[in-house]
């Protein structure tokens, strides 16, 4: 199966002439189905853009929420919504309720949202504040400290929903994982090397990274490939022999694909 990867698309920066263009892109790359790794659009329009993306395409999206699909809403509320979208739309998947996609015999897809957890870097010390302390309902206000101890919640909330995930994936030899957040240190590419302590924080999902970790011990005859996004920078982190994680680069207004990887083998054409 070849599945094109496109990450922070940012569908509410581009008009709908960019839109169709971002839809014909991702056709023209021959692709069986398409797989984002989240900031789709904000909360307001995240529904009406994705429906409009799915019928477009006429075939599978496979999809995580990242930080700005929860722009100017609720956590809770904007998952709802787009499980009732999914519900009637036949494209739509929404990774972290569909369970492990089977791609071929032996390559499953899975996914999760992530979230910057705080918990690498200095995130009391730090003086970046992000749009999604003030524009996310779970977030806005909270002192440092008490948004330290939420992010690490949510981290924790996504590394459990990846762990089920990873139990159900039977005996499939090739997983690839998709996630918004990157999960190690060495995955939050931008400008071409990882991110400082003061980024850090909001830039990795070390929850989930565990998880990734742990399971590659747990099975030595598997490997994981992990498609995130989220810091705008692209690069590859070699954890493991048997865990990769790319990171797919991104511009506010641009159209890009990631790449398209054919699962067959777990490598980018």
């Amino acid at each position: 199966m070849k599945l094109a990867w496109a990450t922070d698309v940012h569908l509410d920066h581009l008009t709908p002439f960019g839109r169709a263009r971002c839809a014909e892109a991702l056709r023209a790359s021959g692709c069986d189905a398409v797989v984002l790794t989240g900031d789709l659009s904000q909360a307001p329009l995240l529904c009406v853009h994705l429906e409009e993306l799915a019928r477009a395409l006429a075939r599978p999206v496979y999809f995580v929420l990242g930080n700005h699909d929860f722009y100017e809403g609720s956590i809770v509320e904007v998952r709802a919504a787009v499980r009732e979208l999914c519900a009637r739309e036949a494209w739509l998947h929404y990774l972290p309720d569909a369970g492990p996609i089977p791609l071929d015999d032996e390559s499953v897809l899975v996914g999760v949202d992530g979230f910057g957890d705080g918990r690498l870097g200095r995130v009391i010390e730090t003086p970046i504040v992000l749009n999604d302390h003030l524009l996310v309902r779970e977030l806005a206000g909270l002192p440092r400290v008490h948004l330290a101890a939420r992010l690490a919640e949510l981290g924790d909330a996504e590394a459990r929903a990846l762990e089920a995930l990873l139990a159900r994936v039977g005996a499939a030899r090739r997983v690839v994982v998709a996630t918004h957040v990157p999960p190690f240190r060495e995955s939050t590419w931008h400008d071409g090397a990882p991110s400082d302590d003061d980024w850090l924080p909001f830039f990795s999902c070390h929850s989930v990274g565990e998880v990734l970790r742990a399971h590659v011990e747990a099975w030595p005859s598997r490997s994981l490939t992990v498609l995130c996004g989220h810091t705008h920078g692209a690069g590859v982190a070699f954890m493991d022999e048997r865990l990769v994680v790319h990171t797919g680069a991104a511009e506010y207004g641009e159209i890009a694909i990631a790449g398209v990887l054919d699962t067959s083998c777990a490598t980018f054409l």
